[in-house]
């Protein structure tokens, strides 16, 4: 058994994880049913991890590097099915909610077979599957407010998307000048957006997403410490959801 192959190393995407769970949970009612939410979330996390790796090795000459995702994927899978049985059982709504997934998550098998799984557009696919929990969350906690749950969904799949940007100029794109006026010009408009649509915290936390995209890239930061650094900046999005919001 070897850990790593238990443990996705997607640093970020525990933040995709989190923020959009937390989102939709706070600005309703949190309740016992959100923690077996969030088991069963967590459990889909890790368990479409080994499938992706495992679609992605998936032929005949690489049979050896698949059969090592065979076990986490047994393993997760025999957690996640009782556990998702009763989330059923007791909201069977999420079943329906669910299904908005299954055509996200084909685009994300198709990218893997074909080994691009770090193509901007997967990526973004892969943001509004996130981003998606903000709608399952939200009415678990007995939300009612469509249109308060899709701003929510629009904030967290335009905060990842900026972030996606950003990333790729501190490790796949870094010496291209061009994507880093992507990336900049991305969050300009972001904090347009915010200064026009949303409350003031939201604005500041935009204006500290824009630094980081101009400025970072500028400095060398590794691939490691960028990381560690959204850890900060999820939580700076989180503080200022949470005055705006919660």
């Amino acid at each position: 058994m070897r850990v790593r192959d238990y443990i996705p190393n997607q640093h970020g995407a525990w933040a995709m994880l989190i923020v959009p769970f937390l989102f939709g949970m706070l600005a309703s009612t949190p309740g016992a049913i959100h923690s077996l939410l969030f088991v069963c979330w967590l459990l889909i996390y890790l368990f479409m991890f080994p499938l992706l790796q495992w679609i992605r090795m998936g032929t005949a000459k690489t049979k050896v590097k698949a059969d090592r995702y065979r076990k986490p994927l047994l393993f997760y899978g025999a957690l996640l099915v009782p556990a998702a049985l009763a989330l059923i059982l007791l909201r069977p709504e999420v079943l329906k909610l669910a299904l908005l997934f299954v055509p996200l998550f084909v685009v994300n098998a198709i990218y893997a077979k074909q080994k691009r799984e770090r193509a901007l557009l997967n990526d973004i696919a892969a943001i509004v599957q996130f981003s998606l929990m903000v709608f399952i969350s939200y009415q678990l906690g007995g939300g009612t407010d469509f249109r308060l749950a899709t701003e929510l969904f629009l904030i967290s799949t335009l905060y990842f998307v900026g972030t996606a940007f950003y990333v790729k100029t501190i490790i796949r794109e870094r010496n291209n000048k061009r994507f880093y006026v992507y990336s900049v010009a991305y969050h300009v408009l972001l904090l347009a957006l915010a200064v026009w649509q949303l409350q003031p915290a939201l604005w500041i936390a935009a204006l500290i997403l824009l630094a980081r995209a101009a400025w970072f890239p500028r400095t060398g930061i590794t691939a490691k410490q960028s990381g560690m650094l959204e850890i900060v900046y999820s939580v700076i999005v989180l503080a200022a959801f949470w005055m705006t919001y919660a």
